[in-house]
């Protein structure tokens, strides 16, 4: 590896206290093994776009705690926000109306396209759709729910029952909820057999209008929940057209379109919504990660319509729209808005995907190279065309041993995907690109 590239990422600010091997073990005995890492890095602090282990040791951070941390880490205006409301109150639940909760909601409806202008307030992506689903069989008075092959949607009992990119996350939780069914995302690269350049059939809602005829009639079904970019799937972008084909089915059985917006949302691919790209307005939104920029926030965006068919007690939170975590939400939306973190996103995009397809040319991989704004897929295979898990991991090992961190996903585990932040700087994005074009070169060759 270039050692130019080591001695910048390598900069060390030694802490005094336990070794990080130390800190491991601790953690072993005191946290709950079913917490699965990425990494075994022991962070102390962390600042804009970089972890800083108990070591002292530098990563640039190309994961945003898993696309939470898009303005970085403690930036300013949301730390000092933050600050200024841990002086005036921090907790006041359903006993009282707040000022902060009326204030973040204007300010997530105003993200959204109309008529969505009504928000609900949780802690996490998964409490959100769960809220989502609640709300979808309260309001249509049907039990169905369709969800896509791939999706991911949280770790609580209802959310694990529409999500299906790992069968590791439902094994041993049945029986999950029932009345949910699901139908193949048109991930074309891996499942689609129609011809290059032709249409996809699932993307143009055969697979959906098949089930309807065979399995749950339309009539039964109160909600159809899609990432509009499937995340932890492997960063599928569907087809073009693919939402809108939704929308029109949904519309013409009365069923309400839910958009996971969890990863994909708040700026992440170059709008607020990816929705957005397709100009197709949902009938509810679920957003979570980057919203509150690491403080534990999720909203449920609906319209007045919509929401006001959710009598009042239905459903509730004790911390969802909490104060602290509120004031982040303002300011993280502030930030975005202010700076052009939208456009920025934009340009990080194609810097990152014009550098990668460097390396296709030059027979390093991926096989597949997808994604929109900021949010970045590399997806590997093998010599006979097989998912290539094992070079996806070596390829985030050496990336880490140059300090820079990055994250893998996929049903088979085989795709690198890239989140860095949207503050990022242009020099350190050419670093951490530098540090995984050699870790690219050096994991093995391409498909």
């Amino acid at each position: 590896m270039a050692t130019t590239v080591s001695q910048t990422n390598l900069r060390t600010q030694a802490a005094p206290g336990a070794s990080a091997a130390q800190w491991r073990e601790r953690d072993r005995r005191a946290v709950a093994g079913v917490w699965s890492r990425y990494t075994d890095l022991v962070i102390s602090s962390a600042e804009g776009s970089y972890l800083i282990d108990v070591e002292g040791r530098r990563y640039l951070d190309f994961a945003c705690g898993i696309a939470v941390t898009s303005l970085g880490h403690r930036h300013p205006d949301v730390t000092a926000a933050v600050h200024r409301q841990l002086d005036r109150y921090w907790h006041t639940s359903i006993v009282t109306q707040s000022v902060v909760m009326t204030e973040a909601a204007e300010r997530v409806a105003a993200i959204c396209p109309a008529p969505l202008d009504v928000v609900f307030f949780a802690n996490s992506g998964a409490e959100v759709v769960e809220g989502a689903l609640k709300l979808a069989r309260r309001s249509t008075g049907r039990p169905g729910i369709i969800a896509f092959r791939g999706g991911f949607h949280g770790r609580t009992l209802g959310a694990i029952s529409v999500t299906t990119s790992k069968a590791l996350y439902r094994a041993g939780y049945g029986p999950l909820v029932p009345g949910v069914q699901i139908t193949p995302y048109p991930y074309c690269f891996r499942h689609c057999d129609h011809p290059a350049g032709e249409p996809c059939p699932i993307a143009a809602g055969a697979e959906l209008e098949r089930l309807f005829h065979q399995v749950m009639p339309a009539s039964e079904v109160a909600a159809v929940l899609v990432e509009p970019i499937q995340g932890e799937g492997g960063y599928v972008v569907p087809p073009a057209g693919f939402l809108g084909a939704l929308r029109r089915i949904c519309d013409e059985h009365g069923i309400l379109l839910i958009c996971d917006e969890i990863q994909t949302g708040v700026a992440r691919t170059g709008r607020w919504l990816a929705a957005d790209h397709e100009q197709v307005i949902p009938d509810v939104v679920v957003l979570a990660k980057a919203l509150g920029s690491g403080l534990p926030v999720g909203a449920i965006v609906a319209s007045h319509e919509l929401m006001d068919r959710w009598e009042s007690g239905s459903h509730g939170s004790t911390f969802g729209g909490n104060p602290v975590a509120g004031a982040a939400v303002i300011a993280t939306l502030d930030v975005i808005e202010r700076d052009h973190l939208m456009e920025r996103a934009t340009v990080l995009g194609e810097t990152i995907r014009a550098r990668i397809e460097l390396w296709q040319r030059a027979g390093h991989g991926p096989a597949d190279l997808r994604g929109r704004g900021a949010l970045v897929g590399m997806e590997f295979m093998d010599q006979s065309g097989a998912p290539d898990a094992d070079r996806v991991t070596r390829i985030k090992h050496l990336a880490l041993e140059e300090g820079l961190v990055v994250l893998s996903c996929g049903t088979d585990d085989n795709v690198i995907r890239l989140l860095p932040p949207l503050t990022v700087s242009d020099a350190e994005l050419a670093e951490g690109l530098a540090v995984l074009e050699q870790a690219v070169i050096a994991s093995g060759p391409a498909a």
